[in-house]
C-alpha cells in the first residue's frame, strides 16, 4: 500500500478500471491526448460528495476547452458509480475502485475517524496529471468551496 502520495514530478500510477457506464477506462488512454483531472471522493451521492462532483459537471465544458478529461473516483461499486451519475446528469466518467487498489496506489486510502469510530477510506484529493503521465499538481485534503475552480488554474499554469 502506497503510504505518501505520486510527488509532483513523477509519473502517476497507471491504471485500469470500469467507469459507471461499465466501459473499460485507462489512465494510458490519454497520454499525448489531453491532460487529466482525476479526483477522489469518499463516497457517491453523500452531501460533500455530491458538491464537488456537481462543481467539476458544471464546469466540465470548460476542462475540455482546456484539453482535459475529468475523472471522479471512488471506492463504490459500477452500481453505485451509474445511480449517482444518472441522478445527477455527469458527463464525465465515473470510476468504480471498489478493492480501492487505485485509492492505495495514490496514496489516499486512509485511516479515518467520525463519531468515535475508525475506519479505513478515501481522504479527498485531486491530482493535475498531464498528457505524458506526470504528476503536476496535488490538492491534499480538498476543501470543497472554491476547489473546482483552483484546479482549473493549475491547468491554465501547464500552459
Amino acid at each position: 500500500m502506497a503510504e505518501s502520495l505520486p510527488a509532483v514530478g513523477t509519473q502517476a500510477p497507471e491504471f485500469t478500471v470500469q467507469t459507471h457506464a461499465g466501459e473499460t477506462v485507462s489512465l494510458s488512454d490519454f497520454r499525448g491526448k489531453q491532460n487529466v483531472v482525476l479526483f477522489f471522493y469518499p463516497k457517491a451521492d453523500t452531501p460533500g460528495c455530491t458538491i464537488e462532483a456537481c462543481s467539476f459537471r458544471d464546469n466540465v465544458a470548460t476542462f475540455q476547452s482546456v484539453g482535459t478529461a475529468v475523472l471522479g473516483i471512488s471506492a463504490d461499486t459500477v452500481k453505485k458509480q451509474a445511480k449517482f451519475a444518472e441522478k445527477y446528469g455527469f458527463t464525465y466518467p465515473l470510476l468504480a475502485d471498489a478493492d480501492h487498489a487505485i485509492a492505495e496506489a495514490y496514496g489516499v486510502w486512509k485511516e479515518k475517524a467520525f463519531m468515535g469510530r475508525k475506519y479505513m477510506g478515501i481522504e479527498r484529493t485531486t491530482f493535475v496529471i498531464d498528457k505524458e503521465g506526470v504528476v503536476r499538481k496535488v490538492f491534499a485534503k480538498v476543501s470543497i468551496p472554491g476547489h473546482t475552480a483552483a484546479v482549473l488554474e493549475s491547468i491554465h499554469e501547464l500552459g
